[in-house]
């Protein structure tokens, strides 16, 4: 630009400043159009995968099938938190699903809207437990709690989630917005070029980082009641605390995700054999870390914690830690600095009738 100011008038100079800036709108507006474009020929091929595999159901609706073996039946959801380690956790599912044969599926929400429409509803329920050949299926999005019994289905699927220290997810999503992170780094975010720290934006009272965008940890364990998205519903932290003990196999935290995948392996080796020593010993490349996070100071935190929403869904976090390591406690044992599963505790006797 130097070379410019002493060659060209300051006239021409303004005309090229123009010409750049509008050709870097225009640059910009053809990467989002190509953004969308990519986005609904994903959806186009999803419909018409899906359309296949309903012509092939009516197609065998007059042959009685043969029940699936064992196992095979089984199918989990994992309604992910964005930021609590979801990717991380699900790239594993990614890598073990050709081993240990099973479906990985993710649940592709139109703007990654958790709350799914009343027909939505119907149809996703309908799908997860009439599709045959996703069976046995590991489902994963950003989708809210949905209960099964409501729409007549007896064969439930398994939730399994995530939760993260409420502060600490909201930061690491503050920056993920702005910089993205190590997995895709390329991939252009939806505030990027906002160079303001999570700590400036807390002090300016920014829309980003205000109070109520802690509330998603709790409507996303309430489900799909209109109460359960109003934040600071002590009523929501009531059936978010209800759901989780009641409809979710486990419930794992953020900071202990290693113990988490050691149960799950545990508990459910059709799905996870193998998957603790991935995590360990593997080329890592299931871990997934958001650029240029900065951890905020006391002050800010101490700002948050004085809100009615931190309060709660810090109850919730507090509420779904207790949990999980009382499940841990009963689990596992420590031994020599490392952790093992024990062993089946339990035995049958005095059977009877006696049997010759």
């Amino acid at each position: 630009m130097g070379l410019l100011r002493i060659i060209m008038p300051p006239k021409f100079q303004l005309l090229a400043l123009l010409a750049f800036g509008v050709s870097m709108l225009f640059i910009e507006n053809q990467i989002h159009k190509l953004e969308e474009s990519r986005a609904k020929l994903e959806r186009t091929i999803a419909r018409h995968e899906v359309a296949e595999v309903e012509q092939r159901h009516s197609e065998d609706g007059g042959r009685e099938l043969e029940p699936l073996a064992e196992g095979d039946d089984m199918v989990i959801i994992y309604n992910r938190v964005p930021k609590t380690a979801s990717t991380s956790f699900t790239n594993i599912a990614y890598d073990l699903c050709g081993k240990n044969r099973f479906h990985v599926l993710h649940i592709n929400t139109t703007k990654n809207n958790p709350v799914m429409s009343l027909q939505d509803q119907v149809r996703f329920v309908r799908n997860v437990t009439s599709w045959r050949e996703m069976k046995p299926g590991f489902y994963h999005g950003h989708v809210a709690y949905l209960d099964f019994s409501k729409y007549g289905v007896t064969d439930k699927p398994m939730y399994i989630n995530v939760v993260r220290d409420p502060i600490e997810r909201l930061v690491s999503y503050y920056y993920f917005l702005r910089f993205g992170d190590d997995y895709r780094p390329g991939l252009r975010r939806r505030k990027q070029g906002d160079k303001k720290t999570f700590d400036e934006c807390v002090a300016s009272g920014g829309s980003d980082c205000a109070p109520e965008k802690l509330w998603l940890q709790i409507p996303f364990f309430c489900g799909h009641h209109s109460e359960c998205w109003n934040p600071g519903s002590r009523w929501a932290l009531d059936q978010a605390k209800y759901n989780l003990v009641n409809e979710y196999l486990l419930v794992g935290v953020t900071e202990e995700l290693e113990d988490f995948i050691m149960i799950l392996e545990a508990v459910l080796p059709r799905f996870f054999k193998g998957a603790s020593v991935l995590y360990r010993t593997g080329k890592k490349s299931h871990l997934r870390k958001t650029t240029e996070k900065k951890p905020p100071t006391k002050e800010t935190i101490a700002k948050l914690q004085q809100s009615n929403v931190w309060k709660i869904e810090n109850e919730f976090y507090e509420f779904a830690l207790e949990q999980f390591q009382f499940v841990r406690a009963h689990a596992v044992r420590e031994k020599d600095g490392e952790l093992y599963v024990l062993e089946q505790s339990f035995f049958y006797e005095k059977i009877y009738p006696k049997v010759n």
